[in-house]
C-alpha cells in the first residue's frame, strides 16, 4: 500500500486503535500500516468515556483477552523490526494495577514468542488522596474544570482513587533511559504521540496536533470504521495522516472534524504545560487517502498544573428490566413508574438510596431533552436501577421498584393480567455505582512530580 511521502521524510507513527483492548484491533489495516515503514507503533488504552466505575473499583471495562490480542499484535508487528512500542493509559484507567497488568502481558507475550530481549519502561500515575490534601493545606487550589467547583475536603473524602493525567514528560524520560517498549499510566491522549516527536526536535505545536489527530486512530477517517489503523507523519512543516484500510480515506472534513471533537472549545487541546490553538489550522487533501495539516499554534501555560481524575463509590447496585407493549400502559408509563416509586417510598422512605427509571422507546437516551418525548414507540423497555448502601437493600428496592410496575393501579383497567412483562423474574446484580468526584487541576512544581518511572526487561 502506497502512502504519500514528501521529500523531508518525517517521523512516522502507526496507531492501530483508538482505545486498545476495548474492542479488538483489526489485523488487515494494521498489516498494511506495518508495511508502510512506520518508525513507532503507539496506541492509547484509556478513556473517561467508560465512566467512573473502572477507576473507582481499580478494574477494567475491557476483557483481558482483548487487551492481550491488541498488545500481542503490536509487539509482534513492531519488535521483530526493531520498532519501539508506546502504550498509554494502560488498561482503560491507567491506574498502577493496570500498568502492572500490561507490563506482565508484555513480558508473557515476549517470552511466549521468544522475542529478543528488550528494555521495558513504565510509569505510574496514581496520586494519594493525602498528597492532594497536603496541596490544599499549603494553600494550593485544586481548581474545578468547567462545570465543577474547586475541590473541597468533603469531595476528597468521598474519593476512592485518583490518577493524574501525564503529559509528554514521563514518556520522554523513559525514552531517554533507553526503553524500547513503554507502558504508561493515565495520560493525555495526545502526549503518547507528541512525546517521541518533541524528543526528536519537531515543533511543539505540530507535535501536539499530531497527537490530537492520531489518538483515536480511524475515527479521523471516512467512511466510519472503528478499530482500523492509521499512519501519521510529522515533519518540521506539517502533519500528514493516512488511512490504512483501503476502503477508508482521511479527508479534510474527517480530519478537521476529529480535531475538534470532545472539547468544550473545539479549537483548544490542553495538556500539562500548555495548550494548542487550532483556529488557524489549514487542511489540504494531499492524495486520495491523506490529509496534510499546517498552522496549529502552541501556547505555554502561565502556571504548571496537572489534571486529576477521581472516582468515589455511591453504593451497591441492582438492575431490573420491564417491557411494555399494551398501548394503554405505554401512554401512562409515568403513572406506572410513580406507583412503583410510591410503593418503595412507603417501605424505605425517600432518602438513603437512589431509584431511577430509564424509558427506552420514549426518552431513554436523551431524557427531558428528547424532542419526540410525547410520541413514544409502540413498545417500551424500562430499565430500573436501584443503588443503596448494601447489596441486600439495593436488591430489595430494585425488586420492589420493578415488580410494583405490574401492580400499578390505572384508571379504566378492568383486567388483572397486568400491563407489563418481565424479561426475568429476578433483578440482576450490577457493578457498584460510582461517580466522578474529581475533574480538577492541581498545581505542581515539576511536570514529573506525580509520576514514577521504572525500567525492567522482557524477552529472551
Amino acid at each position: 500500500m502506497k502512502t504519500a511521502t514528501l521529500p523531508n521524510r518525517g517521523l512516522r507513527i502507526l496507531c492501530p486503535n483508538g482505545h486498545l483492548g476495548f474492542a479488538p484491533s483489526r489485523r488487515g489495516s494494521f498489516d498494511h500500516g506495518i508495511e508502510a515503514s512506520p518508525d513507532i507503533v503507539a496506541c492509547d488504552s484509556g478513556s473517561c468515556d467508560i465512566g467512573p466505575v473502572p477507576l473507582g473499583m481499580d478494574g477494567t471495562a475491557s476483557p483481558l483477552s482483548w487487551q492481550r490480542h491488541d498488545v500481542e499484535m503490536m509487539l509482534l508487528g513492531a519488535r521483530p523490526r526493531g520498532l519501539p512500542v508506546i502504550i498509554g493509559s494502560a488498561g482503560d484507567t491507567g491506574t498502577d494495577s493496570r500498568v502492572d497488568r500490561f507490563v506482565e502481558l508484555v513480558q508473557d507475550i515476549a517470552r511466549e514468542h521468544k522475542l529478543p530481549r528488550f528494555k521495558l519502561g513504565y510509569f505510574y500515575s496514581e496520586v494519594a488522596g493525602e498528597t492532594v490534601r497536603a496541596k490544599m493545606a499549603a494553600g494550593g487550589t485544586i481548581a474545578g474544570l468547567p462545570g465543577r467547583a474547586d475541590l473541597t475536603d468533603a469531595e476528597l473524602d468521598a474519593t476512592d482513587r485518583i490518577v493524574a493525567v501525564a503529559g509528554v514528560h514521563p514518556y520522554i524520560k523513559l525514552m531517554d533511559m533507553g526503553a524500547d517498549v513503554i507502558i504508561g499510566g493515565r495520560s493525555s491522549d495526545c502526549a503518547i504521540f507528541a512525546a517521541p516527536a518533541i524528543r526528536k526536535g519537531y515543533p511543539e505545536a505540530l507535535a501536539y496536533y499530531f497527537g490530537k489527530v492520531m489518538e483515536c486512530a480511524s475515527f479521523c477517517a471516512e467512511p466510519y470504521g472503528g478499530k482500523e489503523s492509521i499512519l501519521g507523519e510529522i515533519t518540521m512543516d506539517d502533519v500528514r495522516v493516512t488511512a490504512m484500510l483501503p476502503e477508508q480515506r482521511c479527508t479534510v472534513a474527517s480530519v478537521a472534524g476529529h480535531a475538534m471533537y470532545e472539547r468544550a472549545n473545539p479549537y483548544y487541546e490542553h495538556f500539562v504545560g500548555g495548550h494548542i490553538d487550532m483556529r488557524d489550522c489549514v487542511y489540504e487533501q494531499l492524495d486520495e487517502r491523506t490529509t496534510r495539516v499546517t498552522g496549529p499554534r502552541y501556547v505555554p501555560a502561565t502556571d504548571l498544573r496537572v489534571k486529576l481524575e477521581g472516582s468515589g463509590k455511591v453504593g451497591e447496585r441492582y438492575v431490573g428490566l420491564v417491557g411494555i407493549r399494551d398501548p394503554y400502559t405505554v401512554q401512562r408509563v409515568d403513572e406506572v413508574i410513580a406507583w412503583a416509586r410510591g410503593m418503595v417510598q412507603e417501605r424505605f422512605g425517600s432518602e438513603g438510596y437512589q431509584l431511577s427509571y430509564n424509558v427506552y422507546g420514549r426518552d431513554g437516551v436523551m431524557g427531558m431533552l428528547e424532542p419526540l418525548r410525547d410520541k413514544p414507540g409502540h413498545e417500551l423497555c424500562v430499565v430500573v436501577q436501584a443503588v443503596a448502601p448494601t447489596r441486600e437493600m439495593a436488591e430489595e428496592i430494585c425488586i420492589m421498584g420493578t415488580r410494583q410496575m405490574f401492580y400499578a393501579r390505572l384508571p379504566d383497567v378492568k383486567g388483572t393480567a397486568g400491563g407489563v412483562a418481565f424479561l426475568l423474574d429476578e433483578v440482576m446484580p450490577a457493578s457498584p455505582a460510582y461517580r466522578w468526584t474529581l475533574n480538577h487541576t492541581m498545581p505542581i512544581d515539576d511536570p514529573m512530580e506525580p509520576f514514577r518511572v521504572h525500567m525492567t526487561q522482557a524477552g529472551v
